[in-house]
């Protein structure tokens, strides 16, 4: 199973680029093979008669993908290709570190950094695959300790944010299964079938991680409301200058593009002290963040209609071109006039849509004779 990469920075710190570029890389390959990783979960759970049992857990599982996902674009939308400042390199700090607020798959509601919703999204599938007990042949046991003992790694370091009054608590119960992971390990290594103890100790591993994360960021949520409303603004202000971006894409590149008003979280005004005042407050930051998330998926989704109708074409012309006909005039035309259509800035959809028919029309009968 593959892990969440390392995230680069911290909240309020302007990240190298360098280091930028490689977490997007990396994150995107994670988003991908978990995406796939889920999709097999899914499918083993139909086949093995236990998809209703385990609906709830996938269905979580696959909403913090799709928070992560979102959070992945607007970090991308910021980038810019790399055209990035000091104040720019900021705001991906502030939306990879802040926190993911209104993520409908974080459990009870919590608002979790990106980082630890990667972190807790590992923990859940590992779980799951657990419980569907995929890969457990002798030949993956010792890829199986070697993703526990790195789970232990993460978990200590998870220990060190506990309060005082819990971490004592903590530490032994990591120290226990450290100790039964070396059994384990011992085991392994003199030859014998450990599946049977492995097993239990990844269930429980896993639950612990879980736990460590969803305690620590409930502590972090209720220290102050105030607190809570200041990260929650500063992640917004992040999100509106990155859909600003996102927007200024979808409007060079597609024609008609979708037209929603950007919140201005400027005008909301200073995060207010009073007790009285708060309240209001916060539910005003979540109807912004509600604006801004729909606006996200509607500029997003035009872009990947104009992406997905220039892989169509792409497939078109290789049956084309299998099929040995890609060199007919007529289809050699309704390719130049499609790719023109849609190289436009902005392209008009509906004319490519119907240029982009036009050659698979072409194409059926060309094929026909």
């Amino acid at each position: 199973m593959t892990t969440a990469p390392t995230a680069p920075g911290k909240l309020g710190e302007a990240i190298e680029p360098a280091l930028i570029q490689r977490y997007l890389a990396e994150l995107d390959s994670w988003l991908r093979t978990r995406h796939d990783e889920l999709g097999e979960l899914d499918r083993a759970a139909l086949a093995a008669g236990r998809g209703e049992e385990l609906a709830g857990d996938m269905q979580l599982v696959l909403a913090m993908w799709k928070a992560i996902h979102d959070r992945y674009q607007l970090v991308f939308a910021t980038w810019d290709g790399g055209r990035v400042l000091q104040q720019e390199r900021e705001r991906i700090s502030a939306l990879i570190w802040g926190r993911l607020d209104g993520a409908t798959g974080m459990p009870g509601g919590l608002a979790v950094s990106l980082p630890e919703a990667c972190r807790l999204n590992d923990a859940l599938t590992g779980q799951l695959r657990t419980r569907l007990a995929l890969a457990h042949d002798a030949t993956e046991q010792v890829a199986r300790i070697r993703e526990v003992r790195a789970q232990l790694e993460r978990i200590r370091d998870q220990v060190g944010l506990e309060p005082a009054t819990t971490r004592d608590q903590a530490v032994n119960t990591l120290a226990g299964l450290m100790a039964r992971l070396e059994q384990i390990n011992e085991r392994a290594e003199r030859g014998a079938d450990v599946g049977g103890m492995l097993a239990p100790l990844e269930v429980e591993a896993t639950t612990f991680e879980r736990d460590l994360i969803v305690g620590n960021a409930r502590r972090r949520d209720a220290r102050s409301k105030v607190l809570s409303a200041r990260e929650l603004r500063a992640d917004l202000e992040a999100r509106e200058q990155a859909l600003e971006k996102l927007a200024a894409q979808c409007v060079a590149t597609v024609d008609t593009a979708p037209r929603y008003a950007i919140p201005d979280v400027e005008a909301l005004g200073p995060v207010p002290v009073t007790p009285d005042e708060i309240d209001a407050y916060l539910k005003k930051l979540d109807r912004v963040s509600q604006a801004l998330e729909h606006a996200q998926h509607k500029y997003a989704d035009a872009l990947a209609e104009h992406a997905d109708l220039v892989a169509l074409l792409d497939a078109y012309v290789a049956k084309a071109t299998a099929q040995g006909v890609a060199g007919g005039a007529d289809l050699v035309e309704a390719e130049r006039q499609a790719r023109a259509v849609l190289a436009r800035s902005p392209a008009p959809m509906s004319v490519a849509q119907q240029l982009v028919a036009t050659y698979q029309t072409w194409l059926q009968k060309e094929t026909a004779q």
